[in-house]
């Protein structure tokens, strides 16, 4: 009788010190997660601060005298493309100030024939210049435009976007006033109704929203290719985009560096409605995890090292509050336990939402805010798997496999 018993109090005692091991580890979590949203918190609060201290522009001149080129690269575009071409010529400002060039990256489909019927557009086709195969498509489209361009001015957009009316008139506006090397500007991404449309606009506006105070305090470079501005002059000046031709993506953060270590007082963002760029959501949780991983891959080829703190934080804190609720699931939490994880999930998103307002009132967009909070447990998920995949994955851009 006496060994069956020393049997289970072996087997209580076993039973009681995992279940302390698992509460240990359970709290260490726990007070780590804390400390990474005290950092975070204060990082978002000067995030809101610098974007808060963007003065908004509107009523420039209109007597802007700026020559412009657009330039438009394009990989099978047929279903956006024309759209995108209407809101650029019937822009203010006067047609004999700028010219549109649509390089046409090797389209399977009718994207040529189509840019090929607005006699004011001018259509490279990108299999005339590249014989061999190359990382960047894009990189190499916008250069070859550039080789052709007329404008001092180079203003870049993508072929599925949308442009408002004074698009053009404010650029060249604000450029003469301001005198930058490189501007800035916010693009939206338009939703209807879907989850997957309203996720992709909360969490793309939270990345204007940080573009935009990242530039105004230059704390590091941030930027998006579908609404960007330059000098071809500067282009010229930093050699283009050698030394960064050998990555997929990159042709707005990783060219914006390029021109900051030469002019850091003159990258500027131009924080207007009137230039606030359109985008289509994609469709599809695959599309939507192959555009994200693209993205995430450049993290590590950044020459803007400042950048890299902020990455690994957010990186890091997701990765702990992914962590925390599976931890839960196996350990037998205490009910004080539960209430702390709850409430660290509840001030993240306080801390997101306090900082998110004032950009999407820019936006016009605070209807999305009644989201965020459902959208919350997805964002964390999908920062870490895209993350993760950024680095060590590979992803599909235009129908080229990407490693």
């Amino acid at each position: 009788m006496l060994p069956a018993i020393v049997f289970h109090g072996d087997i209580v005692a076993s039973h009681t010190c995992t279940a302390y091991l698992w509460a240990t580890m359970t709290w260490i979590i726990i007070i780590i997660v804390v400390h990474l949203l005290i950092i975070y918190g204060a990082l978002l609060v000067y995030y809101r601060q610098g974007w808060l201290g963007i003065p908004v522009v509107s009523g420039l001149s209109s007597v802007a005298q700026t020559k412009i080129t657009v330039i438009i690269p394009a990989r099978n575009e047929e279903a956006n493309i024309k759209v995108c071409l209407d809101s650029i010529t019937a822009q203010s400002y006067p047609k004999e100030l700028f010219e549109i060039i649509v390089v046409d990256d090797f389209s399977a489909d009718n994207t040529a024939a189509i840019v090929s019927q607005y006699p004011n557009v001018q259509l490279i086709s990108l299999k005339d210049f590249v014989a061999d195969k190359i990382n960047s498509y894009k990189k190499k489209a916008i250069e070859i435009a550039i080789q052709h361009s007329k404008g001092e001015l180079i203003v870049t957009t993508d072929a599925d976007c949308v442009v408002p009316k004074n698009w053009l008139q404010t650029i060249a506006s604000f450029y003469e006033k301001e005198k930058p090397a490189f501007i800035a500007m916010p693009v939206l991404i338009s939703s209807g109704g879907k989850f997957i449309e309203i996720f992709q606009a909360l969490d793309f506006m939270t990345l204007q929203g940080i573009t935009g105070a990242s530039v105004n305090k230059k704390f590091h470079s941030m930027c998006n290719g579908a609404n960007l501005a330059y000098t071809k002059q500067v282009f010229y000046e930093v050699d283009g985009f050698k030394g960064i031709d050998n990555i997929a993506s990159g042709d707005d953060m990783l060219l914006m560096h390029k021109i900051f270590e030469r002019y850091p007082d003159k990258i500027k963002f131009l924080k207007s409605q009137d230039v606030i760029v359109k985008t289509n959501p994609v469709q599809s949780v695959k599309e939507f995890f192959n555009q994200r991983i693209r993205w995430a891959s450049k993290a590590d080829k950044y020459n803007d090292k400042r950048i890299l703190p902020v990455l690994i934080l957010v990186y890091f804190l997701n990765v702990m509050m992914l962590i925390l609720p599976f931890i839960l699931l196996f350990d037998d939490p205490s009910f004080l336990m539960i209430e702390v994880c709850i409430l660290l999930f509840v001030l993240k998103i306080l801390i997101e939402v306090f900082f998110l307002y004032p950009v999407a009132t820019f936006f016009c967009s605070k209807k999305l805010l009644r989201r965020f909070p459902i959208a919350q447990p997805f964002h964390i998920a999908y920062t870490v798997i895209a993350g993760w995949l950024g680095k060590f994955g590979s992803y599909k851009w235009k129908d080229r496999q990407v490693k």
